[in-house]
């Protein structure tokens, strides 16, 4: 048993030792062959070596076997000896178009700067030795092919150096072919130098930025960037290849809207590539054109809204309006989507007046980017019997037809022009490249002199109760010239702190002089009466009301059944509207507000005769059940007491 186990050990240290010499064995490895490569541009032939011993910075020497040397050597270069090189390689080495890069200390690589024809042949690696013992391999040779260059490259369209609306299309070219007797792929990249923020000019300096590529793979790749990858998405950026005459083929890229930032120095170039032994792919011939600089002007600097007519305009009452909104410095081809709105600022009231100083900026009209013509909220025309109309009357020019101006009409226009540069249908939610405003044009309208006062009052009688009707008049004055209808409407609103207290003889209170209410004091509309004759009611009140014309200039309401809540401050507001020369009514503009009349609801006797009889019911039940409690509670501890045991 000990012989055997002995036996064993010795032959696991025999397998160690093994094992170990053959890790230590010398191997120098270079790429499988051969390689074929373009006369006139670099080579680079890697070459390691493992399993040696001593220092870690291994020694490299180059042979070259050309064919016809009938096997004789010639020395390339050595990282150890200054003097090794051949007459043929010793000025390529001084000037460095030949030389020994290292990649470690145990990995490097010989390298051409321009492969020469006379530079084919087999190439060996040689290592000297480190080692105790001369085992393994020392060196290795490679067959490297050199083929003529045939690659070309042109272009049939150039940048002029001129300046460029931002939006704007550019289309670049670009033919390349190559002649090879080899398998090889043409890869082409479009891509520019210098620009990228917006500094407006072109420059040759700069890292070059790749916009498109076809690759070597023969896909097409979008250049590296989140900007280039969501253009090509969206289709702004298209690289396509189309079959030219001389065996070349033509490339042609188009960028559909140029940005401040696609400034610079264009340039096309052309990769021609191998897929080597190992099935790596190598870069054997490139050239790279200038197609040249390209300057984007921005929008900012270039676009221009004018309004005509322009300053001031006076019209007479029911004359035509029309507005004119002309927009230039676009990139030509009108490939940009362009939203025009016309807005307006003017108080219609001196209420609103006083409320907004001198009254909010309010959408007339708009011209989508798809066509479609929309009314705001300002006037409403568009479904008014066609009291205007907005078009597109040339390419650039927009214009604003009001048919019957009335002096709600009156204000400040200005044109806003939203330019979507490159997107002919952008969407709902896009944002706009920029947004510019015309400068403004004053209308104003000569307008008769028109006077309104409103009165309201509650008719004599006896005290409102809860359930009875209240009935409210609003007694309006109107004096102008020419026909006029009046607007009516009733509000309520709820009793502040301040108003508590008073007199309220005959459940009415008229708070003589008192203030205008604010816009939160306004109070709930509870019925109106248009000047067509168009009675409203509004569900803002707990009980049914009513409101109708009973003479020429009094508007009544109605509150039947009323209820606490129908209490409170009552206003009625009238406004005046006026008939145009065309038949057409309008809003004057002219608004009058009553003073508010306070409503007060007394109980019904029948209901003051209940609360005596619900409070003696309430009493005398309290008392009946307190004695009938206290005598059972007495009798049943008597009861527990008499049955308790002995």
């Amino acid at each position: 048993m000990m012989m055997m186990a002995s036996w064993r050990w010795t032959a696991v240290l025999i397998c160690l030792q093994w094992v170990f010499q053959y890790a230590l064995c010398r191997e120098v490895t270079l790429p499988s062959g051969p390689l074929y490569r373009v006369a006139g541009f670099p080579l680079s032939i890697p070459c390691a070596v493992s399993g040696y011993e001593g220092s870690r910075t291994q020694d490299f020497e180059w042979y070259l076997y050309r064919e016809d040397s009938q096997g004789r050597q010639m020395g390339v270069i050595s990282t150890r000896d200054p003097g090794f090189p051949y007459a043929p390689f010793q000025a390529r080495v001084r000037s460095g178009d030949v030389r020994v890069e290292r990649d470690s200390g145990d990995k490097a690589r010989l390298v051409f700067q321009r492969l020469r024809a006379d530079d084919q042949g087999r190439y060996e690696c040689y290592t000297p030795s480190t080692d105790s013992k001369y085992q393994g391999n020392y060196s290795a040779l490679v067959a490297v092919k050199v083929i003529p260059d045939t690659l070309l490259i042109s272009y049939s369209r150039s940048l002029t150096g001129q300046p460029v609306p931002e939006g704007a299309e550019i289309t670049l070219t670009c033919s390349a072919g190559v002649q090879s007797k080899q398998h090889t792929h043409l890869s082409i990249t479009f891509g520019v130098r210098g620009g990228g923020s917006g500094t407006g000019s072109g420059s040759s300096s700069g890292t070059p930025r790749e916009i498109i590529a076809i690759d070597k793979e023969l896909g097409l790749t979008p250049g590296r960037g989140e900007s280039y990858q969501k253009r090509y998405d969206d289709g702004e950026i298209t690289l396509v290849k189309k079959s030219g005459d001389g065996g070349r083929d033509v490339y042609v890229m188009r960028v559909s809207a140029v940005a401040p930032e696609d400034s610079g120095a264009y340039f096309c170039e052309a990769s021609q590539w191998i897929l080597d032994p190992d099935g790596a792919w190598q870069k054997i011939a490139q050239r790279t054109l200038e197609i040249g600089n390209l300057t984007v002007q921005p929008l900012a600097d270039s676009l221009t809204v004018t309004s005509t007519p322009r300053g001031e305009v006076t019209l007479q009452l029911g004359s035509p309006l029309t507005l004119t909104c002309e927009v230039s410095g676009l990139a030509p081809g009108g490939r940009s989507g362009l939203l025009v709105q016309w807005m307006r600022r003017g108080a219609v009231s001196s209420e609103d007046m006083a409320l907004t100083g001198g009254g909010v900026e309010v959408e007339v009209a708009r011209y989508g980017p798809d066509g479609v013509v929309s009314w705001g909220d300002d006037s409403s025309r568009g479904g008014r019997g066609g009291g205007g109309s907005m078009e597109k009357e040339v390419e650039g020019r927009y214009s604003l037809r009001l048919f019957s101006a009335h002096p709600a009409d009156s204000g400040v226009y200005r044109c806003a022009v939203s330019v979507y540069a490159g997107r002919l249908n952008p969407g709902p939610s896009s944002a706009a490249t920029i947004t510019q405003r015309s400068e403004g044009v004053t209308v104003n309208l000569k307008t008769k002199e028109v006077k309104v006062s409103a009165v309201a009052n509650l008719p004599r009688g006896p005290l409102l109760k809860r359930g009875d009707t209240i009935t409210l008049l609003c007694n309006i004055s109107v004096v102008t010239t020419g026909p006029a209808q009046v607007e009516v409407q009733w509000l309520q609103r709820a009793v502040l702190p301040a108003q508590e207290g008073g007199a309220t003889t005959g459940g009415v209170v008229i708070e003589k002089g008192g203030d205008q209410p604010s816009v939160e004091e306004k109070g709930r509309v509870l019925a109106s009466l248009t000047y067509e004759g168009l009675s409203r009611l509004y569900k803002n009140s707990s009980s049914e009301v009513s409101m109708d014309r009973v003479s020429p200039g009094t508007y009544r309401l109605r509150i039947f059944s009323a209820q606490d809540q129908d209490q409170g401050l009552f206003v009625c507001q009238a406004e005046v509207w006026g008939q145009d020369p065309h038949g057409g009514w309008y809003n004057t503009g002219a608004r009058a507000q009553s003073e508010t009349v306070r409503v007060y609801l007394y109980a019904r006797a029948a209901d003051l005769l209940l609360i005596p009889l619900v409070v003696g019911m309430s009493s005398a039940l309290f008392v009946g059940v307190v004695i009938i409690a206290t005598v059972t509670c007495c009798f049943m501890k008597r009861l527990a007491r008499q049955r308790s045991p002995k």
